[in-house]
């Protein structure tokens, strides 16, 4: 017990410090990022972009074909599952296949990590629903929810790189209570490191409850981002919040929903699960 206080107190410090390694962001994430927030960007160019990477290919097709996307017919080439899914939804999901793939250091927390890129994609999917009922960009949208709370996996990767410098493994519990102080933080400095836009530098930064109002993007990227998080926590636990609580969050006046709309969000149960396995898979 003692000796786990000690070094959660010592990770911590490290942290706050900022005395981490950010890790480069892959050069096929950096260059798919710059095309999803091009509104000038072709899909040729995503194409060959994809095509460099036969895994990351191989993941978008098994995307492109599945129930949760019902394709008419069998997607067979890259530029029909662009032109089928949307250029800005293929890039900002190879970007996440990228960044899931390798960039962060998750050895022994495999299963809790994968739940955290499960409440990120969930949080995605809620964001878009919620910016088209709202009438903002829906991909810059997805772009928020995705990547709110891209500190969390940053956090774990930190913890392994002291733990195996220490000989040392921390309980998942432990490891939360880190999160909960510094994953605000080292998101921050994951967002600017990897020269993320305005917009979603924002949402990771503003996007919890007592913040949200501070946003100053016209994209409404924090109230969006708060409403969405909500969502996914209560569509993964829905303990967590209620549908009551869910149904009082002040965010809903600051975005001017109408009253029946949350009753439609929470309509999309079905439809957002299937589309979050598709990613997962």
């Amino acid at each position: 017990e003692e000796a786990i206080e000690e070094l959660l107190l010592a990770i911590v410090e490290k942290l706050e410090a900022k005395d981490y390694d950010l890790p480069p962001l892959p050069r096929i994430a950096s260059q798919v990022l710059a095309l999803s927030t091009n509104p000038d960007a072709e899909v040729e160019t995503l194409t060959q972009l994809i095509q460099q990477d036969p895994v990351l290919a191989a993941k978008i097709f098994k995307i492109s074909n599945s129930a949760a996307f019902g394709p008419s017919r069998r997607i067979e080439s890259l530029s029909q599952a662009i032109a089928w899914l949307g250029l800005n939804t293929i890039a900002t999901t190879a970007f996440m296949e990228s960044i899931q793939s390798g960039v962060f250091e998750t050895q022994g927390y495999e299963a809790e990590v994968q739940q955290l890129w499960r409440h990120a994609w969930t949080t995605g999917f809620y964001a878009k629903s919620i910016a088209d009922v709202t009438g903002n960009n829906q991909d810059m949208a997805f772009l928020f929810g995705l990547l709110h709370a891209i500190g969390k996996p940053f956090v774990v990767h930190t913890v392994n790189q002291y733990q195996k410098q220490n000989h040392f493994s921390l309980p998942w519990t432990a490891v939360l209570t880190i999160m909960k102080d510094s994953a605000k933080e080292v998101g921050r400095q994951l967002a600017e490191a990897w020269e993320f836009p305005t917009p979603v530098k924002e949402a990771i930064t503003l996007y919890q409850d007592h913040a949200f109002h501070l946003g100053t993007s016209p994209t409404k990227a924090a109230p969006i981002t708060n409403l969405a998080h909500h969502l996914a926590t209560h569509f993964i636990d829905p303990e967590a919040i209620s549908e009551d609580a869910l149904k009082s969050v002040p965010v809903i006046q600051a975005l001017h929903l109408p009253e029946d709309v949350m009753d439609i969000f929470l309509g999309l149960d079905d439809t957002i699960c299937q589309q979050v396995e598709a990613m997962l898979a």
